[in-house]
């Protein structure tokens, strides 16, 4: 590099997002005397505040945005700079800012997060969405729309399809049933028949829609339709229906044009095929593409061979680890996520490269419990622990992996039911050699245990269900449950009296 570098850091974090500050926080808090950099592209960080442990394990916190000077105002000893990385040299340990100026460090960690996986790059009409920041700017384009197409069948979407009013929604989701990121087909079962309730605490008297729901057949689609103004059936539907979607998307407005009943259809087990506009259809020689009449600005074709038009496509298929300003040059070891590759200190494959939250990829022995998934809780988790490695290693001491690292746990609402996640909660990796104890109480709760050789390996709590403490114990001790059987799940019985 050419040019001249300015100064050079004791530590310096790349990213204003959960993982970079957690990070920045917990180096001032270990060495207050050590220079630390933080180098972001907005003005805005990203904090976490009213922070709760819960358990053992599960905590509970919300994520604002605050301008980075309340950082620096925090902590004397960091520098906050703009604007982004534009490269980064691991052998002379300088990084290049995108404004052209230089600078050194002795201990670098990578928080640059994700991106949204985008389906086609470059097009207008589709939005990713991945955080508050592009929710926002959906919101702006959904106020002109009169039918969206939504894509993914992680948390983001499931968020969406519920939040969105006064548009038609097409939901395209790859597998057989909804959110299958975080549930089974169980407790989605549970999830949609059970949201008859209104929504709660609207100050304006508000007539809920009333919602349809039909079984799909093999292959067909499932199509919910609320309707404002009558309190009777919808034509064309013989069941009464149930309602759908409590406002959990809080402070976002969601409504499109249309002031006509809410409509969301899911399409199961498909993909995106082609994403094409009005003028490739007129071009196109095959004129089977024709869809229905009116000509929308964006058409999508699924796998399913069906093909709708709509106002924009809005792509919720999760994140990958944004790497980008980092590679070039430099000899990272990449997982097959294409996240950076950190050991049991978040240390990359580069001699004094750290990182943390969703960019990296945990590639130490997991604990049997625990797996990585990219969400808050673990971004927080992680900077947390980078940061204690690099303070760590400059003061030489010795450090042990974590104990959030030993159980997975997450802790969360879906339409404004608590949702707690433990363990291997969808028996993720444990193939057929494992069984599932379900309870569910209609519009109240749904409880599903994994068990694997007799103990509990993880469970799916929806509701106030009360038992995430006791399930968390029974799994972090391992305790042989095989007495047990179903009585487990037995309302009538306090399990936490067996356990004391």
């Amino acid at each position: 590099m050419a040019h001249k570098k300015e100064k050079t850091f004791q530590f310096m974090i790349v990213g204003g997002g959960i993982a970079g500050v957690t990070c920045v926080e917990q180096l001032s808090s270990q060495i207050p005397s050590a220079d630390i950099a933080l180098i972001t592209a907005g003005s805005h960080i990203k904090a976490v505040t009213n922070y709760k442990q819960v358990s053992k394990t599960l905590e509970e916190f919300d994520v604002e945005e605050r301008p980075s000077s309340v950082l620096e105002a925090r902590f004397p000893n960091l520098t906050v700079i703009h604007p982004a990385v534009k490269s980064l040299n691991t052998q002379s340990h300088t990084v290049e800012t995108a404004d052209g100026r230089v600078f050194g460090y002795e201990k670098l960690c990578i928080c640059s997060g994700g991106r949204p996986k985008l389906l086609t790059q470059d097009n207008p009409y589709v939005l990713g969405i991945r955080d508050t920041d592009s929710a926002q700017a959906f919101q702006k384009q959904l106020s002109k729309a009169k039918r969206i197409v939504i894509v993914g069948n992680g948390g983001i979407a499931l968020e969406l399809v519920y939040e969105v009013e006064g548009c038609e929604v097409i939901w395209a989701v790859k597998d057989k049933a909804i959110g299958n990121t975080f549930f089974d087909a169980g407790a989605a079962q549970f999830l949609i028949p059970s949201l008859e309730a209104d929504k709660p605490e609207r100050a304006a008297p508000c007539r809920r829609p009333r919602y349809t729901t039909e079984e799909p057949a093999a292959g067909a689609s499932q199509t919910f339709t609320a309707d404002r103004n009558s309190r009777g059936r919808d034509s064309g539907h013989t069941e009464s229906g149930s309602a759908l979607g409590p406002d959990w998307h809080e402070g976002i407005v969601l409504r499109g044009a249309e002031q006509v009943s809410r409509r969301v259809s899911v399409e199961y087990e498909c993909e995106v095929e082609k994403i094409f506009t009005a003028e490739d259809l007129h071009n196109s020689p095959q004129q089977t593409l024709r869809p229905e009449n009116g000509t929308w600005p964006v058409y999508i074709l699924l796998t399913n061979g069906k093909t709708f038009g709509c106002d924009f496509v809005v792509s919720a298929t999760g994140v990958v680890p944004n790497t980008e300003p980092f590679l070039h040059g430099n000899n990272f070891a990449l997982a097959d996520d294409a996240g950076l590759q950190v050991d049991d200190h978040m240390m990359t494959s580069e001699p004094d490269v750290y990182a943390a939250g969703d960019v990296c990829t945990a590639c130490w022995e997991h604990s049997p419990l625990w797996q990585q998934m990219r969400l808050w809780t673990q971004a927080r988790q992680m900077g947390w622990y980078a940061g204690r490695c690099m303070a760590a290693h400059v003061l030489s001491e010795p450090i042990e992996l974590d104990f959030c690292f030993e159980l997975f746990s997450h802790i969360t609402k879906f339409f404004n039911y608590k949702v707690v996640l433990l363990g291997k909660f969808n028996a993720q990796g444990l193939g057929p050699n494992h069984e599932l104890l379900v309870r569910c109480t209609k519009g109240q709760e749904y409880v599903k245990v994994v068990l694997s050789g007799g103990k509990m390996v993880g469970a799916v709590l929806i509701g106030e269900t009360d038992l995430e403490e006791t399930f968390e114990n029974l799994m972090l001790n391992q305790m042989d449950l095989t007495q047990y059987g179903e009585e487990l799940l037995n309302p009538n019985i306090d399990i936490e009296d067996y356990f004391d």
